[in-house]
């Protein structure tokens, strides 16, 4: 039975962009495993909120350099069974073997995930560079293909694009005058002055391999954040124009503090435009205002994108937080499904029972391991 990524892939082909902006926009909501237990509660109690909100699928990160693969594997099985939505589950070539994939793939199988992004992955942590196990594989191409050769199409496989590049390829700029057009246009400066750009050059030897995963079997595109929807649309343009044909989905990250978006910014390496700069400067130092700010912002970029009608869906990276995401779809015309005070009580002791149950069941399973 086709998944929800596979029916928005085969309803894309041939789509009319009129119909598509005649309604409010379709999304998705991407998290991350949290370090504590604490934290794994309230993500659960959060995403039964979200879920509420009729996601086309939620997407859950492998962590950084592989570092909660176990976790998760457990809660995108649990978010499918708890809370019967599509679950988009993360899987990178970064400190995993082959036979380490096998085995994830049947145990997602088996917990009825039929969904992956794959994804070449951060380096470990406390290394700079990204370097292949011995045993793996050596990026999120060789993941593709290796999945199709298992599993053929029972899932399906969601990759990464870069509207401006992917950091690895963005160098230092020593004149800008020498830019072309484009290469202008993906113009990026630093917190320290430093310009930067993914060339032409490398743009296209992206776009290449961009293609040749989706060549493989890839039939859904995640972007990278972006602050610059002309860059993105610019992206999209350059896809179609290669002959990719498959749903790209533009990767949407509210705004919490400007700190935090410095920093996220600085390290993907993110264009700002001037007029986007010159605003936030004007309200940097008002947390209050500056989340205020951010909120327009996301609204403005996610209502240009849609009305261009060249995406069927917009991609969420929430931070692990609703309140937000929950204020952008409002002003996007999307009614948000509230529990009532008696009905939330009763759902969060119900997620509370259940993630008491779950980290149980992980623990005891950690010491069978450990055991055997």
């Amino acid at each position: 039975m086709p998944n929800t990524i596979q029916i928005l892939n085969k309803a894309w082909e041939g789509v009319d962009p009129a119909m598509v902006t005649d309604e409010p926009p379709k999304f998705s909501f991407e998290y991350f495993p949290p370090k504590t237990e604490k934290g794994i509660e309230n993500l659960y109690n959060k995403v039964y909120r979200m879920s509420r909100q009729n996601p086309l699928f939620l997407d859950l990160t492998w962590g950084a350099g592989g570092s909660t693969s176990e976790l998760t594997m457990q809660m995108s099985k649990n978010f499918k069974k708890m809370f019967n939505c599509e679950v988009n589950m993360h899987l990178t070539c970064t400190n995993i073997t082959e036979s380490s994939v096998k085995d994830a793939l049947v145990e997602a199988k088996e917990g009825d995930i039929t969904s992956i992004c794959a994804l070449r992955g951060d380096p470990p942590v406390g290394q700079d560079k990204w370097a292949a196990t011995d045993g793996g594989f050596n990026c999120a191409l060789d993941l593709v293909k290796f999945i199709k050769s298992e599993y053929g199409d029972f899932f399906s496989l969601a990759v990464a694009g870069y509207p401006e590049g992917h950091p690895n390829a963005i160098t230092e700029v020593t004149d800008v005058e020498a830019l072309s057009e484009t290469e202008k246009s993906r113009l990026i400066k630093l917190a320290d002055g430093k310009l930067m750009v993914c060339t032409d050059k490398s743009f296209k030897t992206e776009l290449d391999y961009l293609k040749a995963k989706v060549d493989a079997g890839a039939n859904l595109i995640l972007t990278q954040l972006f602050y610059d929807v002309d860059v993105f649309l610019a992206f999209v343009k350059a896809c179609r124009e290669m002959g990719i044909k498959c749903p790209i989905l533009p990767g949407i990250m509210p705004l919490a503090t400007y700190q935090g978006f410095k920093r996220m910014t600085g390290f993907c390496r993110t264009r700002i435009p001037d007029e986007v700069a010159e605003e936030m400067e004007a309200v940097k130092d008002d947390d209050a205002e500056f989340k205020k700010y951010g909120i327009e912002l996301v609204v403005r970029m996610c209502k240009r994108i849609w009305a261009t009608g060249t995406v069927p869906a917009l991609h969420f990276y929430c931070l692990n937080q609703y309140d937000t995401v929950f204020k952008i779809l409002t002003a996007l015309g999307i009614e948000i499904n509230k529990l009532d005070s008696e009905e939330e009580r009763a759902a969060i002791d119900k997620v509370k029972e259940l993630v008491k149950q779950t980290l149980k069941e992980e623990k005891e399973g950690k010491e069978e391991k450990k055991q055997a």
